[in-house]
């Protein structure tokens, strides 16, 4: 747990020194810590609180078991109205909520039997254990798991000792400014060394002091400082610090990069990488036109610029309350992400996204998103008849719930783009699923500054400065790969920031899906109807797309880094013919790692597949330098 400071915090103020006086006794012994049996300190009113332990009582999912097809011959279904209705009965279980269609609208046929509701109840794992057994695996009963945004993880250097906090600390004092000396609020600050991180965050002078246990000035091995906005991060190895007075760290701003940004509009490297910047034939005001792309995600500030054209959302974690506020946006990651997908609808300044014509849903489930939640948020999906839902999100286990929920989506015609995960080790759950398309991050050499944090998630480089960082989630998994190291998009009010993750690099291909689905003629014509092969198409044409990025290992990068004029069937000065797109078959969409031929000089090919079924072996040359 890192220890927190800032000047404020240091001050012994008169109203401090006196709290001490009337209230002697320690903080320890307030919470039971240091209290003595028999003594004053350890009376009912010494004791007032929660004692931590864990939750008595947790949050169960319960819903019938859906499978496709028929019911089994002799099989009596178990009314999940019935078991509602026990439950109700019962003292000792809570039932929260009910999911699933609005009966106003009633349940689209989506080949399965049974209604797809969800009952949400509060109760002890015990009796959850006993109602799963005595549903004989006609019912999934299951814990309502936490999901996590995913943003990318500090990766500290290594804690080398287990030693107790104890003694004096050392108190460093930080001031973090502009290159034109204005003071940086907001920005976090973290030491590292051989204990426990010190973090602190600038107060409006730029200024914070952080307190260092068990290391000195000279012991921290690694300094990062991670501005709100505006402003590249920064990180240090084996910074040099002085205790006796302000240590200066000097942000270099975004606008120092991208000269007349954010006053005139910027298309993102990654933008620029899946040649979006190359679609003469479709105007940007017309990008996505007709196509309706969810975000579930944090809510989007619609107080940016780049973003006030969304008019349509959902506040999940409000729903019950009735709060609605789907367009405040506390983590600023789902504005990053809607900033990607959908920013610059006007295109006169900020950020150009994939499809600023597309109508944007936004789905917020964040802070605090649940497996319940996310399904929720799908269920309004279809209400809405979403095309593209982006999933910037994971949890640490599957979810049988959310699996049927996912399957009922896609043959609805929904298609569900998922991050792959920043733990740098297996793909993550919903990204693992087969019922979506799970995309990893690529970086690029040159797009940011040596001394930024993002220069910290490089790994070895391959064809064009193209690296695979450190935290992408990485296995059979993955489908495609997409930008998501120093990403820069819209943040809350009205500023911008450069972010990586996987969450960053799934909005670039949900993006490309929208114009995919919106333009190319498939989505015109045979698959127009909203069902699963739809969905199949769309993930056919994407991955059928890209262009592949050897880096020597392809469970890190799927098929490769998607192109928006090959998905789109065009070519520059030409069209490609819808006939001669739609024909070309491209075999199975997942291979394991044993199944890549890397001897050809194209890069990386599918065993089994012919190279010249491939859309990159149909154009040679088409990018100089990388197949010749």
């Amino acid at each position: 747990m890192a220890n927190k400071s800032s000047d404020a915090d240091n001050a012994d103020t008169p109203r401090s020194a006196a709290a001490s006086k009337s209230h002697p006794t320690s903080a320890g012994a307030h919470l039971g810590g240091t209290g003595h049996p028999g003594r004053g300190d350890n009376s009912s009113a010494a004791r007032k609180g929660v004692r931590v332990s864990g939750h008595e009582r947790r949050q169960y999912l319960i819903a019938s078991r859906r499978r496709p097809g028929v019911t089994p011959f002799g099989a009596s279904p178990l009314s999940l109205e019935v078991v509602e209705q026990a439950l109700r009965a019962s003292s000792d279980i809570e039932v929260i909520d009910k999911l699933g269609p609005k009966p106003v609208l009633g349940t689209l046929a989506d080949g399965m039997p049974g209604a797809p509701h969800v009952i949400v109840a509060r109760m002890e794992h015990g009796k959850a254990e006993v109602l799963n057994q005595q549903a004989q695996g006609q019912l999934i009963v299951e814990h309502d798991q936490p999901l996590s945004l995913l943003d990318t993880p500090f990766v500290p250097p290594m804690i080398t000792t287990s030693a107790s906090v104890s003694g004096p600390a050392t108190l460093v004092q930080m001031l973090v400014l502009g290159t034109d000396d204005t003071p940086i609020e907001g920005a976090e600050v973290y030491l590292y060394g051989s204990l426990l991180p010190a973090m602190g965050v600038t107060n409006s002078a730029g200024q914070v002091t952080l307190s260092l246990f068990a290391d000195t000035s000279q012991s921290i091995r690694g300094l990062y400082v991670r501005p709100k906005c505006d402003y590249w991060s920064f990180y240090q190895s084996s910074p040099f610090l002085d205790p006796a007075q302000p240590n200066i760290i000097t942000l270099r701003p975004l606008s120092d990069s991208f000269p007349d940004f954010p006053d005139h509009p910027l298309m993102g490297w990654g933008q620029k990488a899946m040649r979006l910047d190359q679609l003469p034939q479709i105007p940007p005001e017309s990008r996505g036109e007709g196509i309706r792309i969810a975000i579930v995600d944090s809510g989007a500030a619609t107080t940016h610029e780049d973003l006030r054209a969304i008019a349509n959302g959902f506040d999940v974690l409000g729903r019950r309350s009735g709060a609605n506020s789907w367009m405040v946006d506390t983590l600023a990651h789902g504005s990053h992400c809607a900033g990607i997908i959908a920013g610059g609808r006007h295109e006169k300044a900020g950020i150009v996204g994939f499809a600023p014509a597309a109508e944007i849903h936004v789905c917020k489930i964040f802070p605090g998103g649940q497996i319940s939640q996310l399904i929720d948020a799908l269920e309004y999906c279809i209400e809405q008849q979403v095309d593209v839902v982006n999933l910037g999100l994971g949890a640490d286990q599957v979810s049988e719930l959310l699996e049927q929920q996912l399957t009922r989506v896609t043959s609805l015609g929904i298609a569900c783009i998922a991050a792959a995960g920043n733990s740098g080790g297996p793909v993550q759950y919903p990204a693992s699923s087969g019922n979506v398309l799970a995309v990893a991050a690529l970086g690029r050499l040159g797009e940011f500054p040596p001394d930024s944090y993002h220069a910290q998630m490089v790994q070895k480089a391959g064809v064009e400065g193209y690296f695979s960082p450190r935290f992408t989630c990485y296995g059979p998994e993955i489908a495609l790969c997409a930008p998501g190291v120093a990403v820069v998009s819209s943040v809350p009010p009205n500023n911008f920031a450069a972010w990586d993750g996987t969450s960053m690099a799934a909005p670039h291909v949900t993006g490309l899906a929208a114009l995919v689905l919106a333009h190319h003629p498939d989505f015109a014509g045979p698959f127009k109807a909203r069902n699963a092969q739809r969905v199949e198409r769309l993930f056919q044409i994407l991955k059928a797309s890209a262009r592949p990025i050897n880096l020597g290992d392809p469970r890190r990068t799927g098929f490769g880094l998607p192109d928006a004029p090959t998905a789109l069937g065009l070519r520059l000065g030409s069209q490609v013919s819808p006939a001669q797109f739609a024909h070309v078959q491209y075999g199975p969409m997942h291979w394991g790692p044993a199944q890549w031929d890397t001897s050809g000089a194209a890069g990386l090919t599918p065993v089994g597949v012919s190279s010249s079924a491939m859309p990159w072996s149909r154009q040679p040359g088409y990018w100089p330098g990388v197949w010749q």
